[in-house]
């Protein structure tokens, strides 16, 4: 599922900027590692430099990374490179970043199994940098490209510059490679009502983490050793400049954001409000320069219904609604979700999915003469439904008048409603794939002993996929149940209904899901897993059952 999806980002630095030719060969070759998303090709004539940035999962990642730096060295050759921005090899840079589901540390450990590859397999020099390099002396890109390509052949001959991996010689065709862990960064800007870049400026330097030089009657305030006094400005790991748009018309902030875990999006965003109407300026709205991670829009749609004392159990579409609205992300461009979150640019928008048609179409997919969607997939979405009606009661309870104090506890159990909905919405379109994919294995061929053996074991391996799948439709359903028995117990008293039946949907969930299970464990060849799935299954369904009994006389109590 995407939400538990783990995603990195990688945006190799190839010293080729001007031939497309050679580009071309290294993005194809990203390209063909399949798990990877390319995203951005930005080369640059002047400084004979392209930065491409790519996502996927980490191992397709570092997989994709090292084909590009090998087809790299192979093309590019150093000794004729010349352009603007300092550089020390072919593949001059090659960052990974956490996008989702994964920590800077787990980023850090895929980043030296590249660097360790790249040196051994490809006999480049390599060193980590950022996160990635534990010897913070030369952690710093700068640091360690000091000298740059000219200078790196005496260079690495200092023990002090021993590259971390690949050998002790500096490659004159291919020179050496930097390959590091580092945060997201987010390229932000804030829009003022305002033409003046010192104004601007004043805003930056207020939030920014360098701060400002301190000044008295227009002197710089030394300290006692006569370095300048620097007062800091109120964001950690933030860089902001001011300057004028002559395109807009207006003056910007413009902000790196360089741990978003540190400063959040949300955060810089109230910030330069607040500094700038303290100077007697008003923020009008706010751009995103590149990708931004889906999670970084919805904690700022959260934030904001916090602020409004809301409940924050609302879709991902309206978290993402409110996050634009409320920072004025479209007030310079639209802003269009599947263009800018970076998981939306991932997902696979040629296949038509299930939980995408309307009403009426799911309907009359279902009704043809398709085996496809089934029951499966309906009891799924029975579940999706029953989890929805207790999620619409909690949000309703929590913005009930008269229960002001009561609003948070509410908006807690619809934010865990909305998680369990699009946990089971994914296993609508699951149970059909799974039932394709036995459809796919009993076509395969079955002409030779060795055929029969791959054929046999592909099915029984796609018939595991097909009951694991209604199984856990029957694990979210049934804990879907605590929720709409709490919903039923202290909600909304003029929605009870709803809880009761959601409650009939639930327990429908789960005895539809079971029976997907039972019927596809009759082709499994396994009996010991057979047995304890269904013994598994009946428990499930016995308690849904109980369950679901003792909601509706909650229900029927109060309808009374």
């Amino acid at each position: 599922m995407r939400n538990n999806q783990q995603l990195i980002e990688c945006v190799p630095n190839f010293s080729e900027g001007r031939d497309m030719d050679v580009i071309n060969q290294i993005t194809n070759t990203i390209n063909s590692v399949e798990g990877v998303r390319l995203l951005h090709v930005d080369p640059g004539k002047a400084t004979n430099r392209t930065v491409v940035t790519f996502v996927g999962a980490p191992a397709a990642v570092i997989e994709a990374a090292f084909r590009a730096i090998a087809k790299a060295g192979e093309l590019i050759d150093m000794r004729q490179h010349r352009g603007e921005h300092p550089r020390m090899g072919a593949t001059d840079v090659c960052p990974l970043i956490p996008i989702a589901g994964i920590s800077l540390e787990q980023t850090v450990e895929y980043a030296k199994q590249l660097a360790k590859r790249v040196g051994e397999e490809l006999s480049i020099p390599v060193y980590c940098y950022e996160a990635a390099q534990p010897d913070k002396s030369r952690s710093n890109l700068s640091v360690i490209r000091a000298g740059e390509y000219e200078g790196f052949f005496k260079k690495i001959k200092d023990p002090i510059w021993k590259p971390d991996f690949g050998p002790v010689e500096f490659d004159p065709k291919r020179g050496a490679t930097v390959v590091g862990a580092r945060d997201f960064l987010i390229a932000y800007n804030v829009n003022l009502n305002t033409t003046s870049t010192r104004r601007a400026n004043s805003v930056a330097f207020d939030i920014r983490e360098a701060g400002r030089v301190k000044m008295e009657n227009e002197k710089k305030v030394l300290d006692e050793v006569g370095n300048p006094v620097i007062i800091p400005g109120t964001l950690k790991a933030v860089k902001a400049i001011g300057w004028f748009i002559k395109e807009y018309g207006i003056a910007q902030i413009s902000m790196n954001l360089t741990n978003i875990n540190v400063t959040p999006l949300h955060i810089a965003f109230e910030e330069a409000c607040k500094k700038a109407n303290e100077r007697g300026l008003r923020v009008t709205g706010s751009e995103l320069v590149g990708l931004v991670p889906l999670k970084s829009i919805t904690d700022a749609g959260k934030y904001f219904l916090l602020k409004q004392n809301r409940s924050t159990g609302v879709s991902e579409k309206e978290l993402i609604e409110i996050a634009v609205r409320s920072m004025g992300l479209d007030e310079l461009s639209p802003f269009h979700p599947k263009e800018k979150i970076i998981e939306y640019m991932l997902e696979d928008n040629n296949t038509k999915k299930l939980v995408d048609n309307n009403l009426r179409d799911f309907a009359n997919i279902t009704a043809s003469e398709s085996p496809a969607p089934g029951g499966g997939s309906v009891a799924a979405y029975l579940g999706v439904l029953g989890v929805s009606l207790a999620t619409m009661v909690a949000n309703l309870s929590s913005h009930k008048k008269g229960w002001d104090q009561r609003w948070k506890e509410f908006g807690d159990q619809a934010e865990i409603g909305q998680q369990l909905k699009d946990r089971l919405l994914k296993l609508v379109d699951a149970d059909t794939e799974s039932f394709n994919a036995i459809m796919h294995a009993l076509s395969l061929p079955k002409s030779t002993p060795k055929e029969k053996a791959m054929r046999n074991k592909t099915i029984q391996d796609a018939i595991k996929k097909a009951i694991e799948v209604p199984m856990e439709v029957m694990l979210i359903s049934l804990e879907s149940m605590s929720l709409i028995r709490a919903m039923a117990e202290t909600g909304n008293p003029n929605s009870v209904s709803d809880a009761g039946v959601g409650a009939l949907c639930a327990r429908s969930a789960i005895r539809g899901a079971f029976l997907n299970v039972k019927i596809n464990c009759a082709g499994c060849e396994d009996a010991t897993y057979v047995k304890g799935i269904l013994d598994k299954g009946l428990k499930i369904e016995q308690t849904a059952i109980e369950t679901e009994q003792a909601i509706l006389t909650i229900v029927n109590g109060k309808i009374k």
